[in-house]
């Protein structure tokens, strides 16, 4: 779930020094020596404002993690290599990849259109669920409308005040369909590609529709449980982050300005299967190096997921089916999501052969970007 391109700006602002302290944390792992310059990235961006910084990558030398700024503006607390956090549009992947195994069991196809699986639901102001494929979902070519644009959505659950009233209510997959339903598409189904939340949230209906079970249960029978991704978890309602974890901020505002607010406990149901989940950085890690090394699709699904489709205006970048193909300036390729909600912003990437990955977190959502860090570490 993205929020930070509709919600704030995107020019980081300076901090009090107080929250540039304490300094990256030693290097964990045997391969700590070789990655200064992404230690240096890190600190940059709790210099730059952000209050702290976790990442792991996992490479051919072994594990390596590290940690600057803090976790609470309160106590002054540091960030932990362990921490889970809210992992934000990342779990577009785990949907993704689950409708990719019910296309591989033969269960749907990414051909079936919307309505074959969810009659009706995509309908309203010239959406039709009937010229909609589960593919045009997943790639973001569907012009669905995206639910999180929708000013009094915005008021209620970004800005400061809406935020406090609401952030513990509960909201079914169905309310946000029906709230994207009251504006237009962007576009004619496969005209064009504009990111949508909304895509995802009905990616969960159809697999809750196919299966009989919620999205939720789907991704940990299917990949969280097999995986042994012990700090990942769907949360569903709970208001809270499993610790070890540490505090996520926001200023809750259009503006990069002005206070800064805790925003750790919220109802998560507002982002839902397009981007509620839990996870740590050593998690990430091990999914999307497990995904690209085709542990978790047949060969076939796992070359329809890496087909990608261009994203206008971003031409390293190019969108596949929940998962990103990013071609750094020094040529070298990695595949993965990045992922913002309240407080939170994080990037998990691994190399074509999933033998080098890389996952981090900031914890907060209104200053910092994952780019200067991924170069770093890949080039």
């Amino acid at each position: 779930m993205r929020t930070r391109t509709t919600l704030v700006g995107s020019t980081a602002l300076l901090l009090a020094a107080a929250l540039a302290a304490p300094a990256a944390a030693a290097a964990e792992g045997p391969s700590g020596g070789g990655h200064a310059a992404t230690r240096e990235a890190i600190e940059a961006a709790v210099a730059a404002g952000v209050p702290g910084v976790t990442a792991t990558v996992k490479d051919a030398h072994g594990t390596w993690s590290t940690t600057a700024g803090v976790g609470d503006l309160r106590t002054g607390g540091p960030r932990s290599a362990a921490d889970r956090y809210r992992v934000g549009s990342i779990t577009k992947t785990f949907v993704a990849t689950v409708l990719l195994q019910l296309e591989a069991e033969g269960r749907l196809s990414l051909d079936d259109k919307v309505d074959r699986w969810l009659p009706g639901v995509v309908s309203g102001h010239g959406h039709d669920g009937r010229r909609i494929t589960v593919r045009r979902l997943l790639n973001h070519t569907s012009g669905i409308y995206d639910y999180t644009s929708d000013g009094d959505f915005g008021r209620a659950y970004f800005l400061k005040d809406g935020f406090f009233r609401h952030r513990y209510d509960t909201l079914a997959p169905e309310d946000l369909v029906a709230i994207a339903m009251r504006h237009e598409p962007e576009f004619a189904p496969g005209t064009s590609w504009s990111y949508s939340n909304t895509n995802y949230v009905v990616a969960g209906m159809v697999i809750e529709k196919v299966t009989g079970h919620s999205y939720a249960t789907e991704v940990r029978r299917r990949v969280i449980d097999p995986l042994h991704l012990t700090a990942t978890s769907v949360p569903g309602t709970r208001v809270t982050v499993p610790r070890p974890s540490s505090r996520a901020y926001s200023k809750l505002a259009e503006t990069t300005t002005g206070p800064t607010y805790d925003v750790t406990a919220l109802n998560p149901s507002i982002a839902s299967s397009a981007g509620e989940m839990i996870s740590n950085s050593a998690d990430l890690d091990r999914f999307y190096s497990a995904l690209l090394r085709g542990k978790l699709l047949p060969p076939h699904q796992l070359k329809e997921m890496k087909t990608t489709v261009k994203i206008d205006g971003a031409p390293r970048v190019r969108y596949g089916l929940g998962l990103m193909d990013t071609k750094l300036t020094c040529g070298v390729h990695v595949w993965g999501h990045d992922g913002g909600i309240h407080g939170s912003t994080s990037s998990a990437v691994t190399t074509a052969d999933g033998r080098h990955s890389l996952a981090l977190n900031f914890n907060a959502d209104w200053t910092g970007e994952p780019a200067p860090v991924i170069e770093k570490e890949f080039c």
